[in-house]
């Protein structure tokens, strides 16, 4: 499949074709008064189509934001041509299939076009991936979105990539599941006291399933985990699927597309097997990408959207090995 990316714009400052003329470069003819480098210089949020592959194989295509930059290390130099980096992200990312390779080519092209200006490039790309995800237990299925994150610097001949991932999950509070355990102890005690040698495993059952034997709930909510980790000089794949695989594995309870009955009682199920504080589900993480070889660091923020306070409760956790910290909105250049 062949992505049709014709794009009138033409270089500004390097002539129209059959124009006869030149137009005027302001950026490489003018000299600026105040010298000075500077980290960064580009564009962020350009709206544009990239390529993604389907589980079958095909290239599809998803809308993208992206950012790109490069530094000005010539402390002389005006500015740089924006319009190069455009061109580039237009020609290249809308045409291949997303991948390390793919950013490779496009940081170095992104220096090469800047020859004599700049030394360092930075992209970033941000875009919802969709999968179709199979119910609990029903032959149902539906459409999850995934926010994917990915970026790449290169700086002295050096690469760096980050892929981060946002994954919803439902977490049921330790806490409130004992202190719901207390009150139906507490219940169980009011209706059957004084009856013991009366009592029977019928009467018993059925209590269980009247209103009664669950006068109490623990509080559950929505939650979600930002995951971003380090790929180091992207020696292998970017695959973000199976980042998301491996957390929602650890997690158990990540949150469900369509779903009948037997699908709800299972979350239900899967829920009150795996309670959990913010903490626990951070943990969880953390000892699940600490095992995963292509992970080179990470930064974990698990977020409860607590339905017991207006407010969040937040854990967030990191190996460490590149100063404790990995960012997903600045490099340290």
């Amino acid at each position: 499949m062949k992505f049709n990316t014709k794009h009138p714009m033409k270089e500004i400052g390097e002539g129209t074709e059959g124009s006869g003329t030149s137009m005027p470069d302001i950026a490489s003819q003018s000299k600026t008064q105040l010298h000075g480098e500077l980290d960064l210089v580009g564009m962020s949020r350009i709206e544009a189509p990239i390529v993604l592959t389907a589980v079958d194989g095909s290239p599809r295509q998803v809308l993208a934001q992206i950012d790109a930059f490069v530094n000005i290390a010539d402390p002389k130099a005006k500015g740089i041509h924006m319009s190069r980096l455009f061109l580039e992200i237009e020609e290249k990312l809308s045409q291949t299939p997303l991948s390390l390779d793919l950013l490779k080519k496009v940081l170095s092209n992104f220096i090469e076009s800047h020859q004599g200006l700049s030394d360092t490039a930075l992209i970033r790309i941000q875009f919802n991936d969709f999968v179709k995800r199979p119910a609990l237990k029903s032959d149902y299925s539906g459409w999850r979105k995934y926010p994917v994150f990915v970026s790449g610097l290169l700086k002295e001949g050096q690469y760096k990539f980050e892929m981060g991932v946002d994954v919803l999950y439902s977490s049921t509070c330790p806490c409130s599941a004992a202190l719901a355990r207390k009150l139906i102890q507490e219940q169980f005690e009011k209706d059957f006291k004084g009856t013991a040698e009366n009592l029977s495993y019928e009467s018993v059952l059925e209590w269980l399933g009247s209103e009664k034997g669950i006068v109490a709930t623990p509080h559950s909510q929505r939650s979600k985990a930002e995951v971003l980790v380090d790929l180091g000089e992207g020696s292998g794949e970017m695959d973000w699927m199976a980042l998301v695989d491996h957390i929602e594995g650890v997690l158990k309870t990540p949150v469900q597309a369509a779903v009948k009955r037997p699908d709800e009682q299972e979350f239900a199920l899967l829920n009150g097997q795996n309670l959990m504080f913010c903490e626990d589900a951070a943990r969880r993480i953390h000892k699940k990408l600490d095992q995963l070889k292509f992970v080179q660091d990470f930064y974990v923020k698990c977020i409860h959207m607590e339905s017991l306070h207006p407010h969040d409760a937040v854990s967030t956790t990191t190996k460490g090995v590149s100063g404790g910290y990995v960012s997903s909105t600045e490099y340290s250049l």
